[in-house]
C-alpha cells in the first residue's frame, strides 16, 4: 500500500510539473520553469522507487493514465480548454483501465 501512495505522489508531482509547463511559456518565465524541473525530477525519482515493487508496465500505465486525466481536467478548469464527449469518453476509458488493472490483475500487486 505504501508503494501505491508513492505512486500517487509521483503522479501529483508530474501533474504539477506539466501544469506549470504551460505557465513557463517555453521556459521563458523563471519560477514556472523551476517548478517544472523540480517536480518532474521528483516525479521520476518517486517512480523509480515504485518500480522496485510494481512492474514497470503496470506502474507506467497508472502513472501516465491518471496523469493524462488529471492534466486534462486542470486544462479544462483552469485554462478553459474545452472537452468534447469523445475526449470525456476516452478519459473514462483510461480510468476504467486503471481500475481494471488495480482491482482484477494480480500482476500489479508485487
Amino acid at each position: 500500500m505504501q508503494t501505491y501512495l508513492l505512486l500517487l505522489v509521483a503522479i501529483a508531482a508530474e501533474v504539477t510539473a506539466t501544469s506549470a509547463l504551460k505557465l513557463s511559456e517555453g521556459f521563458t518565465r523563471l519560477w514556472p520553469s523551476v517548478i517544472v524541473i523540480v517536480f518532474y525530477c521528483a516525479s521520476l525519482y518517486l517512480l523509480s522507487i515504485v518500480l522496485k515493487t510494481i512492474p514497470v508496465g503496470i506502474s507506467y500505465a497508472i502513472w501516465a493514465g491518471l496523469g493524462i486525466v488529471c492534466v486534462t481536467l486542470i486544462g479544462w478548469f483552469f485554462y478553459d480548454q474545452a472537452l468534447d464527449w469523445p475526449a470525456i469518453l476516452g478519459m473514462a476509458l483510461i480510468v476504467a483501465g486503471v481500475l481494471v488493472i488495480n482491482l482484477f490483475s494480480s500482476v500489479g500487486h508485487g
